[in-house]
């Protein structure tokens, strides 16, 4: 693959210049029909949440935001696509720089803030894109919407959303909206699950299908607070969990540039949290709600081993920048 080699170029541009030239890159090989001579791995179908799967290996939220790359990252490989986190109101994110590689840990520092151009232009891409895979949407609040309100940003996303996605992400757990995390606690969850089970069911009728959702959730929870929000995910009968999304902890690149860089930890360093998060669901969820296992698959080994712990599914993201594409095909005949 070309990619080993054009990585030193693309690690000399500022992390989001070198991101928006590669998904530009992307979409102009998707014209061009570039894309189509990548090699494939044959994939193994799984269902999982009612959806049909052609292959387990999936990208995780945060690539692409606004939903405006869809049909070139699907053209990778992948089994399926998640896009967002996507807010009501279009917010820039938080200041310039905000995203920090750490190669030596194989890894990347973000604060990004949810930037995105809100959820009424991501709903525009996904009709223009005409894609007919498997599409997650990742939803989050405003970052200036009160915790106390937030149920009203996910009920509006949900509605907006609701109609273009096979399953529906919400996104309690990025480290980078101030008191966002607050409500993976018991009663704030509580409340947040069953508000949004209830639209759910209301959309369902509406629109005449049922629209699975899954809760993203951060690695640096304890085997009580685990405990907790997988009682909370039988209690209401949520579809799906995502475990996990970026750290906080920096033990395992303390002394690394960058690595006093506030904001969410990927890559190598969480795959170990997750994976234990993973677990810990498995343990206490008892096969009743599946695991779609994310955070330092950097292998097709550190995909198998999300599967063992009990994942269905897995997703993909700091990975690629490591290894690219290749890295799909990679996990795909892993699990093949």
């Amino acid at each position: 693959m070309l990619y080993p080699l054009l990585r030193p170029a693309l690690f000399s541009l500022d992390p989001e210049d070198a991101h928006r030239f590669t998904l530009a890159s992307l979409d102009l090989a998707h014209r061009l029909g570039l894309l189509g001579l990548l090699p494939r791995a044959a994939g193994k179908p799984v269902q999982v949440m009612g959806i049909d799967f052609p292959n387990p290996v999936g990208l995780a939220a945060g690539l692409d935001k606004d939903g405006a790359h869809i049909n070139a990252l699907a053209a990778l490989g992948f089994g399926f696509i998640e896009i967002g986190t996507v807010t009501p109101r279009p917010q820039p994110g938080n200041p310039q720089p905000r995203m920090f590689r750490l190669p030596a840990a194989e890894a990347i520092i973000n604060r990004m803030g949810f930037n995105n151009l809100g959820v009424d232009n991501l709903v525009r891409n996904v009709g223009a894109s005409g894609f007919t895979g498997v599409l997650g949407i990742n939803i989050g609040k405003n970052k200036d919407t009160p915790n106390e309100q937030a149920v009203d940003d996910y009920l509006g996303c949900l509605d907006a959303v609701y109609a273009h996605a096979r399953y529906v992400t919400v996104n309690i757990s990025s480290p980078n909206t101030q008191g966002l995390r607050e409500l993976q606690k018991d009663e704030a969850l509580d409340a947040l699950l069953s508000a949004i089970k209830l639209r759910q069911s209301e959309l369902a009728q509406r629109h005449g299908k049922y629209v699975p959702i899954a809760l993203k959730i951060a690695p640096d929870l304890d085997d009580t607070q685990v405990a907790a929000i997988a009682a909370l995910l039988m209690m209401h009968r949520i579809d799906a969990v995502i475990a996990t999304n970026t750290t906080l902890a920096r033990d395992a690149v303390t002394g690394l540039p960058n690595s006093g860089e506030a904001g969410g930890l990927s890559g190598a360093p969480v795959r170990a949290a997750s994976t234990r998060v993973i677990r810990s669901l498995a343990h206490h969820l008892k096969n009743e709600v599946p695991i779609i296992g994310v955070g330092g698959i950097l292998s097709g080994a550190d995909a198998q081993e999300k599967i063992a712990a009990g994942a269905s599914l897995v997703q993909l993201y700091t990975g690629l920048i490591y290894r690219g594409p290749a890295l799909v095909r990679e996990c795909v005949q892993s699990l093949a």
